[in-house]
């Protein structure tokens, strides 16, 4: 889950990262009223939407009195910074900034580590810094079992190139995001910039973070965090049914059990659509061991919900489940849905009973259902439905 800025700032200040002081508003009356409680002086108002760029779309104004952040606060609201429409800004105090730093920790996939990138050249263009002049991002691994220590945390801002003056400084803040990183469980922990004030003082001026949904059950308060409105609905509705569901951009939507086999599905739908009008899978949809008949109803449901799938892959090897419940799964699922299930379903099962599992198939006879014997012809009948329809 990837939160807004002030929810970053709100967990940085709960783990005692220096931060500016900051409310949420939601309408220019709400900002005036923000920045008069921080002071009525100089704020800036911030978009908060979950998409980097918000500063050359317009989203991030400075205001110089209560009045003037309503003004800012009218022209942001509603903004449609990169298809993410704007309705909080965050109202936060203004900042001396003498320097702009970069600061990140996440998880290092490739690696299987975690990894910390520290540079002297924090901003906007941080991307491009990374492309252009990667020595200047430090990157350095870090231990799951030791984190961020005082040694590791000065091996980091030696390896970044900080002087003795400020290095010193920046130690016990990358700390501090450490333990955001740890305690909350995080995937990523990004602060651009980290600034030194004109008063020589370290503060986190953005934060980034995103957490791991995996971990939710050690966090009770993170679903206080999630943003409903900004969730794809039908990846909302599977969440409730607890299904492992992504929606994609395409039109043949994807069943299947096992991780693996869903992502080779994928690629494979992808290729044979190449050849069908250019379609694409609709989404990830892995239903794992268990297909039973509600399981099976409730990933067609989703599926089914969204307008631009056309056709439907049901691609499983049996194991565990072997094919025959697997079978039955489809045929009781399509009996729930009644009428509600309109779109072609194509169907290859394959591995324990598949024999039998197809059988219960051909019995049912259902009009929407096509077998098909191997994944690569399953995938260029879905696709070529998909494109017919």
């Amino acid at each position: 889950m990837d939160l807004f800025e002030y929810q970053a700032r709100d967990l940085f200040e709960k783990h005692g990262v220096p931060v500016l002081r900051a409310k949420v508003a939601e309408t220019p009356e709400e900002a005036k009223q923000a920045a008069e409680e921080l002071g009525g002086g100089t704020v800036v108002v911030k978009a908060q939407v979950k998409v980097g760029g918000r500063g050359k779309a317009g989203g991030v104004k400075l205001a110089k009195s209560p009045d003037e952040a309503a003004e800012k606060a009218k022209e942001i609201l509603g903004l449609d910074i990169k298809g993410h429409e704007t309705k909080k800004v965050m109202i936060a105090e203004g900042a001396d900034i003498a320097e702009e730093y970069y600061f990140s920790v996440l998880l290092d996939r490739s690696e299987r580590t975690y990894l910390a990138m520290c540079s002297k050249e924090g901003g906007m263009e941080i991307e491009q810094l990374a492309v252009e002049r990667p020595e200047a991002l430090a990157r350095v691994p870090v231990n799951a079992l030791t984190g961020i220590d005082e040694a590791k945390a000065r091996e980091i801002v030696e390896a970044a190139g900080f002087d003795d003056q400020v290095g010193p400084k920046i130690v016990p803040v990358l700390q501090k995001l450490w333990d955001v990183f740890k305690e909350e469980d995080a995937t990523l922990v990004e602060v651009n910039p980290l600034v030194k004030t004109g008063a020589g003082d370290i503060v986190a001026l953005d934060g980034k973070v995103s957490l791991d949904d995996n971990a939710d059950f050690r966090h009770k308060d993170h679903e206080e965090l999630r943003d409903i409105s900004a969730e794809d609905p039908l990846e909302l509705k599977a969440k409730k049914l607890g299904l492992n569901y992504v929606k994609l951009d395409g039109q043949v939507g994807i069943i299947g059990n096992g991780a693996g086999l869903v992502m080779s599905t994928l690629d494979v739908v992808a290729y044979a659509g190449e050849k069908h009008d250019g379609v694409k899978p609709a989404n990830f949809l892995d239903i794992g061991g268990g297909a039973s008949a509600e399981v099976m109803a409730n990933g067609l449901d989703v599926i089914l919900g969204d307008d631009q799938v056309k056709s439907v892959f049901v691609n499983v090897f049996g194991g565990i489940t072997a094919c025959d419940a697997v079978a039955n799964g489809i045929v009781k699922a399509l009996e729930i849905l009644g009428d509600s299930a309109t779109k072609p379903l194509v169907v290859r099962l394959d591995g324990n009973k598949v024999e039998e599992g197809r059988q219960i198939l051909k019995d049912a006879n259902n009009p929407l259902v096509t077998l098909t014997d191997t994944m690569d012809a399953g995938a260029d009948k879905a696709a070529e439905l998909a494109a017919a329809n």
